[in-house]
C-alpha cells in the first residue's frame, strides 16, 4: 500500500507520520501512533466530546478530524495544556473545585474549556451552556460550571495579576 506523509505540530513538537489511510481520525494517531493516551475515545461520532483538542486555538472532535487534514496544523493535547509544575488556569480551577468523579470524560471538558475561556474571557452561565455541550455521565456539570468560573478568575489574573 502506498503510505503519506503528514507533518504537524502537536504540543510544540514538530511531527511527521506516515499512515496509509488519510481519513484515519486524528484521534486514533494521537493516541496509537503518539502515544498520548489523555485524549479519549467516547462515542466516536463527534457528540460527547471526550476526545476535544485545540487545533489552531480551536476546539476539534479527533475523532472525526481526519489525519489529512492535520498537515500544517498546531494541535494542543491535554498533555500540552499545562504541567504538573504550572498548571493551565483550568486545570488548576478543575483541582480547586474538584471536579472529576470517575474522571474519564474531563480531558475534553478542560480542552473545551480553555477554548470558550480564550474567546469569551468572562463567560456567563449562558455561554458556558451554548459552548460547553460535552457529555460527563456522572454529571458533575454543577461543579465543572463552578470551576469554570474559578478558571475565569484565575486566568485574569495571569494574564494581569494587577487586576483583583
Amino acid at each position: 500500500m502506498n503510505t503519506m506523509e503528514i507533518s504537524f505540530t502537536i504540543n510544540n513538537l514538530s511531527q511527521t507520520i506516515e499512515i496509509e489511510d488519510g481519513q484515519t481520525p486524528l484521534l486514533w494517531v494521537i493516541r496509537d501512533i503518539l502515544d498520548l493516551k489523555g485524549t479519549k475515545f467516547g462515542c466516536g461520532m463527534a457528540a460527547c466530546g471526550a476526545c476535544t483538542i485545540h487545533i489552531d486555538g480551536e476546539a476539534v472532535r479527533a475523532c472525526s478530524f481526519p489525519v489529512e487534514m492535520a498537515g500544517g496544523k498546531h494541535i494542543t493535547t491535554i498533555e500540552g495544556l499545562g504541567t504538573p509544575e504550572d498548571p493551565h488556569p483550568v486545570q488548576q480551577a478543575w483541582i480547586d473545585a474538584i471536579v472529576p468523579q470517575c474522571g474519564y470524560c474531563q480531558p475534553g471538558f478542560i480542552m473545551a474549556t480553555a477554548a470558550l475561556l480564550n474567546k469569551i474571557p468572562n463567560p456567563t452561565d449562558e455561554d458556558i451552556d451554548r459552548n460547553i455541550i460535552n457529555i460527563c455521565r456522572c454529571a458533575t456539570y454543577y461543579r465543572m460550571r463552578k470551576a469554570i468560573h474559578k478558571a475565569s478568575q484565575l486566568q485574569s489574573q495571569t494574564v494581569n495579576p494587577l487586576k483583583s
